[in-house]
């Protein structure tokens, strides 16, 4: 089958079969490696990727299902001048630990603070409870969203109070 979709701003065309997941597209047939196939029933979460803003399990989605939808997956997070706010809180609080769980955790937490910026501690648990971490290394993935919310809130609150060129800086 041809599906047609954008993954990360690019619009792509596959040819592939009906029964092939999202997943097993993104990876053998666009390359896109980042987004890692754990246990294949939706429950680990490695998988997660943004489609149409919403953080869904590419391992329970087929390849035709995508069709017409705006796909990003963790390399597609990264901004062309290096990481994103989300990343750098990541690495910071050393929550990467062996990496497996890490572009899930990424997308997850990426799409929660895209729809929710002032997301409270308890909600960013609860959100990041059905992605599986056989490191345990909870507190510190926890603590970096946390640090990127609060990044992120820092950032959109600057650039609200910055004078526009059609606003004088009295106003």
């Amino acid at each position: 089958m041809q599906v047609h979709f954008r993954v990360n701003g690019s619009a792509v065309e596959v040819q592939t079969e009906a029964r092939t997941t999202l997943a097993d597209c993104l990876r053998h047939e666009l390359g896109l490696t980042g987004t890692h196939v754990g246990c294949e029933h939706g429950v680990c979460g490695a998988c997660t990727v943004i489609v149409d803003g919403a953080a869904v399990r590419s391992c329970l989605m087929l390849a035709v299902q995508a069709t017409g939808t705006n796909v990003v997956t963790v390399e597609g997070l990264s901004p062309p001048e290096g990481l994103s706010p989300l990343q750098a809180a990541f690495r910071q609080h050393h929550a990467l630990q062996c990496g497996f769980c890490t572009p899930g955790m990424l997308t997850t937490a990426h799409a929660l603070l895209a729809t929710e910026p002032d997301a409270s501690e308890a909600r960013i648990r609860d959100v990041l409870s059905g992605n599986l971490c056989r490191c345990t290394g909870y507190i510190p993935i926890v603590q970096a969203v946390l640090s990127a919310r609060d990044a992120l809130f820092k950032a959109n609150a600057v650039a609200s109070d910055t004078p526009t060129a059609t606003t004088s800086p009295a106003a």
